[in-house]
């Protein structure tokens, strides 16, 4: 099977109902080499997106093509080059992690010699191998974790899908597997697609991003691309809070400025260099002390909440 380009998913007018209920409607979005975010709110149809690309459950409407095929006709092809990682725990408990991995590098197709090895391998890659042996009815919500990032990972696949991979953990935890699964990508040449609801994990090892919401595309592409698309403008930030900062607020508003203020923060949105202007102009106006003044660093969160309204 072969792609155009380094294009891996293609979707364009995707849709999926079941009966009367339509979880997507229409989403559009191409898939390219590196790390992706699939970015939603719980309930907005991730993980019904990730079966139809692994062909468990055919599209509605529109197209959908994988590694160059329709996944819901080419099902097996397409999982043979593609790992999943399932968003619930449910283990089998009484198995051994090894096992389990090794099970699952069979059901790609491996031998089961290679599949062992490859097991091994990844259960030591992803820091089990000390713990490659336990039953998973042992391990903690992290291993837990881990030992699903390893069997999505074991047959060497093209392209991984992640589905809420940091689930369970605490902020530690949750930090080592960004970083695992980010190494994972850059040191071994694995695509991964990872889906989430939380925005600065996206934005913390992603390349690229799909947000989907209200059963549609958002907004789709490479990461500095769509931070480039939201509204510039500056960060303002003055020496002290109090009645100064809504007065420079109103100031900026009645000068035709989008303002938001938090604490001593204010943010201006608009052409940058006028907004540079108006801000210094306004906090002479009210004798407010400048604390900081520089370009604003838009955030993916900038950019979902542009895309909402």
């Amino acid at each position: 099977m072969t792609t155009p380009g380094d294009v891996l998913v293609h979707a364009r007018g995707v849709s999926k109902s079941y009966g009367k209920v339509d979880v997507l409607s229409s989403v559009d979005f191409d898939i390219i080499e590196g790390v992706t975010g699939l970015l939603g709110a719980n309930g907005s149809g991730k993980t019904t997106l990730l079966g139809m690309i692994l062909g468990l459950h055919p599209v509605s409407g529109g197209q959908l093509i994988v590694y160059g095929e329709n996944p819901w006709t080419a099902g097996s092809d397409v999982r043979t080059l593609t790992g999943y990682a399932p968003e619930h725990h449910t283990l089998p408990p009484n198995l051994r992690a090894d096992e389990f991995v090794r099970h699952v590098a069979e059901l790609h197709g491996l031998p089961p010699a290679e599949a062992t090895t490859r097991s091994s391998d990844a259960l030591w890659l992803v820091g089990l191998g000390e713990e490659r042996f336990r039953p998973m009815g042992t391990m903690s919500t992290g291993q837990r974790q881990r030992v699903k990032l390893a069997q999505a990972i074991a047959h060497d696949p093209k392209l991984i899908l992640l589905d809420e991979p940091t689930d369970g953990l605490d902020p530690v935890q949750r930090d080592a597997m960004l970083d695992l699964i980010a190494e994972i990508s850059a040191n071994f040449g694995i695509n991964v697609l990872l889906s989430s609801h939380l925005l600065d994990e996206v934005e913390r090892i992603c390349n690229g991003v799909v947000i989907i919401g209200e059963g549609r595309t958002l907004a789709a592409g490479p990461l500095d691309e769509l931070r480039g698309s939201a509204a510039a403008g500056v960060q303002l930030e003055l020496d002290a809070a109090g009645p100064q900062v809504e007065q420079v607020r109103g100031l900026l508003a009645a000068d035709g400025f989008e303002v938001r203020a938090e604490g001593r923060r204010i943010t201006i949105e608009g052409e940058e260099d006028r907004a540079f202007d108006a801000a210094r102009d306004a906090c002479v106006a009210a004798e407010a002390g400048i604390a900081r003044l520089n370009r604003r660093r838009l955030t993916l969160e900038d950019v979902f909440l542009e895309q909402l309204g």
